[in-house]
This record gives C-alpha cells, structure tokens and sequence, in this order.
C-alpha cells in the first residue's frame, strides 16, 4: 500500500511559478511510475506528465509541454513538478498518482493522492 499527498499548491498570478511535490508513505516510491493529473471546475480530469521509475523517461501533456517539469527523487519518495509561466488555464486541483507503468490514464494508476489546489489569477 502506498499513501500519496501533495502540497505546493496555492493562488499565484498569471506568469508566475509553483512547484508542487508528492510524498509518498508505505512501499518506496521508486517501485513506481509516478505522474500528475489535474481536475478543474466543471471539467474532466486531464493527464499532465509522467515519470518512469528511473526518471529517465517524462512524458508531458501538450498543453504543459515546455513550462512543466516532472522530476522524483527516490531516495527521499518524492515526485515535483515545477510549473513555470502559469496561465488561468492552470487553475485547478492537482494529483498524483503511483502505478506499475507510465500511463496517460488516470484509472490505469494504483495508487492516487487527495489533490492540492492551484489557483491563477489574471
């Protein structure tokens, strides 16, 4: 069992950086791809970046693509992402997720955290 929660988040303005981390509890978080996901109001749950055990493979969102970074570090069970040059469009609740590969799926994922909020403000 892997317990997963996220902190970082808060209200920046437009431009702004954020970097948020997932800590995870339970069995070590390098028996597992990690990845972020994020929710906002009145939408889907989207696929945002992932990371292999190794962190040697990061796959990213297009939407995302150039302003985030995925990165863990498996001695200390973390997983970032360090969001640079934030847009409204950012603004919404934030996740992790453990799992046994690099999904773009949020329901392949075993393991998942509560969210943190990222709000945006124009």
């Amino acid at each position: 069992q892997v317990r997963l929660v996220e902190s970082g988040g808060g209200l920046v303005q437009v431009g702004d950086s954020l970097r948020l981390s997932c800590a995870a509890s339970g069995r070590a978080a390098g028996a597992y791809a990690m990845a972020w996901f994020r929710q906002a109001p009145g939408k889907e749950r989207e696929f945002v970046a992932t990371i292999t055990r190794s962190g040697g493979s990061k796959n990213y969102a297009d939407s995302v693509k150039g302003r985030f970074t995925i990165s863990r570090d498996n001695a200390k069970n973390t997983v970032d992402l360090q969001m640079n040059s934030l847009k409204p469009e950012d603004t919404a609740v934030y996740y992790c997720a453990a799992g046994s590969n690099s999904y773009s799926r949020w329901n392949l994922y075993d393991y998942r955290g509560q969210g943190t909020q990222v709000t945006v403000s124009s």
